[in-house]
């Protein structure tokens, strides 16, 4: 393996993870191998040192990066080679050359390029003079005019070198490329202006006096150090509009101060001048902008990394959000002129029939939708009742509830879910296929039924793009998103495992080693051959090997089969451990599920041998303490005010109970019942300072909120916690967590200042 004989990028990855080379080095193995991240992180602790899948997923990206670059090293070894300059100090640099902006610094001399004014100026032969002013070192008893006299000599009619100056002319376009290409400058110049340079936006002109939501950036300035990601994301949309422009500022004589020190030796020589002219020439023409390009990136990927890290936190909060079970629910897609579609789906997701109720304007057939529904919850008796939280949802859910109170129906609730992405499902060629004959209403209210069930195995069938969990999703790099995400799904699926007798397609695909055409025909053996009794008949599904048997077995769970431990958690490959340690206690294997007593006498420590040590053991019997847990809390519902169900309804001083719709880096978003979230900015999040909301809440969290400001004709709500949250004990009084204990710091004018006026202007979260 590549990564296992390299001991300097070993080392580095360990460094830059934070882990020993050892956990480095086992783990790299175990990616190569084809090992996912869910399964090693989960059944190869031994071999990892207990690496939670955050540090395995940092390995696996800095193999990737690592990768790449010694691949790009042999191209460009072998183009520098084939133009016969690679010397053996310039070979030496490249091979020790670990970071990409550096190793491309090296190759920009010898990258082929289009023309420029130095290639014309090589052409015409004045390198030669290039290198005496460059090397500055006059001729012996050479006086002040030892440059006009030596670029006389290059005097050539023929090649338009008219005179000395146009020779000097030449030869300095030669040296500002030499300065530019310099891989030394270069870096500093580029450490510069990470550290001091300064992010500029201001409104394109002729749109001064336009209403938008970049207003704040018109004339704006903020250093690239600090700049948060949203803001900077949020300018490059701007500009991306055509409202704003931007660019990246530096202390230019600061710049050119240190050419001068690195280039010019004697200040007091003739080169002085000349030197001069052509470091200033490129600095503003060729370095300052190409500097300026490569920290935009940096920005940039900056910015993605910190958004996706966002969307990938909110997405992870909304897959794991608390299930209502395996119960019979009604789902309700709300609408007012072509009514409400009704659904009812069986405890295992199975469609039971659907319908078309008029409880709302225009028809307001209450009388009707109540004999509607009276017959549904008696006919399946129904334990639940879903309804979208789109337009006419206040409406609807006010007339679910008052029919149940006035028929005195008892042991049902009732709950708004949210419909983010539910039209996308619905459109799919997944839904369509799934119910071919139905409408899109239809498909959406068999959603949003789903989802009060089991909101990760539902949202798992739309693209997490989709589900309005992000900021300005559109924007970062697309690639990223996408791996970020996956990774993030897959990594949900696992941790709560799945039902291989129940489980869609669209779940079994993020199952570690399954990809979609095996759990298709996973599904199709289970139609055709019946419920799976075993996790062993995995191995007759046509496509379904020995490798794919290990990464994904754990993973897959089969209640009321052959086999209990096919219920829990503990891989086949330890089921002989199992047995191990029932035989030494006089049991059978199934007689340890559940056993508390007969568990807790257990030593570990004299089963520990190749196959099985302290950290497989330890998880082993947990998992026979409690044999296929779902890691997810127990289920709970925002309750909406009743008085309250349009934006004109709220006051000033409201206290409300709402859902954590979305999380951004400047605060987060509550459905408070209006059809309009309401944000609450990182200001009003804690009684505490906080640099991050998510240290305050998460997704899908219920949380009580206060109504600070509504702006109607805008559609803005502004919100606050604080008031409603216990005061932060003062310092040594009582007893507090740790984390309370720190003092509170005062968080940067600027910073909260912008935020906040960011937030009450425009809602960033909204793409």
């Amino acid at each position: 393996m590549e990564f296992s004989v390299n001991k300097i990028v070993l080392n580095k990855i360990a460094q830059e993870v934070g882990v020993t080379e050892q956990q480095t080095s086992e783990t790299l193995l175990l990616l190569e191998e084809g090992g996912t991240v869910p399964f090693i992180a989960r059944y190869r602790k031994e071999a990892t040192g207990n690496l939670d899948e955050v540090q395995i997923r940092n390995i696996d990206e800095k193999r990737v990066y690592y990768r790449e670059l010694i691949e790009r090293k042999v191209v460009i070894l072998k183009t520098i080679e084939e133009q016969g300059k690679l010397t053996p100090e310039l070979k030496a640099r490249i091979d020790g050359c670990y970071e990409k902006n550096e190793l491309e610094d090296l190759y920009l001399p010898y990258k082929p390029k289009r023309k420029t004014k130095a290639s014309v100026a090589t052409e015409k032969g004045l390198e030669p003079l290039a290198k005496f002013i460059y090397e500055q070192i006059p001729p012996e008893n050479a006086g002040d005019n030892a440059i006009d006299v030596f670029a006389a000599e290059f005097i050539n009619k023929e090649k338009l070198v008219a005179s000395a100056d146009d020779a000097i002319e030449g030869a300095l376009h030669i040296i500002a490329e030499w300065v530019s290409e310099n891989a030394g400058f270069r870096k500093v110049l580029r450490e510069m202006m990470l550290r001091d340079g300064m992010v500029i936006s201001r409104v394109i002109k002729g749109r001064e006096g336009d209403k938008t939501k970049f207003e704040m950036y018109y004339d704006f300035r903020e250093p690239v150090a600090v700049i948060p990601s949203h803001r900077m994301l949020a300018i490059r949309r701007g500009a991306e509009e055509e409202v704003l422009t931007f660019s990246i500022d530096m202390d230019e004589d600061k710049a050119l101060s240190f050419l001068r020190g690195q280039i010019i030796r004697d200040f007091t020589s003739v080169f002085v001048p000349y030197l001069e002219k052509s470091i200033k020439d490129s600095y503003q023409r060729l370095l300052n902008p190409s500097i300026q390009t490569e920290v935009r990136i940096v920005l940039k990927n900056r910015a993605d990394e910190e958004a996706i890290k966002v969307f990938d936190e909110n997405l992870k909060n909304l897959l794991l959000s608390p299930p209502a079970g395996a119960i019979t629910v009604i789902g309700i897609d709300p609408g007012m002129r072509t009514g409400c579609k009704v659904a009812v789906v069986s405890e295992t997701g199975r469609l039971l029939e659907n319908t078309t109720i008029y409880p709302t304007e225009p028809r307001n057939d209450i009388a009707g939708a109540s004999k509607t529904l009276m017959t549904l919850i008696q006919k399946y008796k129904i334990s639940g009742i879903a309804i979208g939280n789109g337009t006419g949802s206040r409406e609807t859910e006010s007339f679910v509830r008052n029919m149940l109170r006035e028929q005195k129906i008892g042991g049902i609730f009732c709950a708004v879910v949210s419909e983010a992405g539910a039209s996308v499902y619905s459109a799919s060629d997944m839904a369509r296929d799934e119910f071919p004959d139905l409408d899109l209403t239809v498909r959406g209210a068999i959603s949003i039924a789903r989802r009060l069930q089991d909101p990760l195995a539902e949202l798992v069938k739309i693209d997490p793009k989709s589900i309005g969990v992000g900021q300005y999703q559109h924007d970062v790099d697309q690639k990223r998103l996408k791996a970020g995400l996956d990774g993030t799904v897959e990594s949900c699926v696992n941790r709560v495992g799945v039902d291989l007798n129940t489980a869609s397609f669209a779940l079994l695909r993020y199952v570690a080693g399954i990809n979609e055409s095996v759990a298709k025909r996973v599904v199709k053996y289970r139609e055709e051959n019946g419920a799976f009794r075993l996790r062993q008949s995995l191995l007759k599904v046509s496509g379904f090997g020995e490798k794919t048997f290990l990464q994904s077995a754990g993973f897959l769970r089969i209640k009321g089969g052959d086999n209990p431990l096919d219920s829990t958690a503990v891989h086949p490959e330890s089921y002989p451990v199992v047995e191990r340690i029932a035989s030494s206690l006089g049991i059978k294997a199934p007689e340890l599920l559940e056993n508390i007593k007969v568990i807790q006498t257990i030593d570990i420590k004299q089963f520990v041998d190749d196959k099985a040590g302290v950290y497989t053991l330890s998880d082993i019997r947990e998992e026979l303490l409690k044999p296929g847990r779902d890691p997810r809390e127990k289920f709970t519902a925002a309750t909406f005010r009743e008085d309250v169900k349009g934006i004109t309804d709220l006051q000033e001083g409201m206290v409300l109970e709402g859902t954590v719709t979305n999380v951004t880096n400047f605060g987060a978003f509550v459905d408070i019942g209006v059809h309009q979230d309401g944000l609450v900015h990182i200001s009003e999040l804690s009684n505490k300072f906080i640099k991050d909301p998510k240290e305050a809440v998460r997704v899908g969290e219920v949380v009580k909120v206060k109504v600070l400001a509504v702006d109607v004709p805008m559609k803005r709500i502004s919100l606050s916690r604080k008031a409603l949250l216990s005061p932060v004990p003062a310092a040594g009084a009582g007893t507090t967590k740790k984390a309370d204990r720190k003092e509170p710091q005062k968080p940067p004018v600027q910073r909260s200042m912008a935020d906040k006026f960011a937030a009450l202007k425009a809602r960033f979260g909204k793409n």
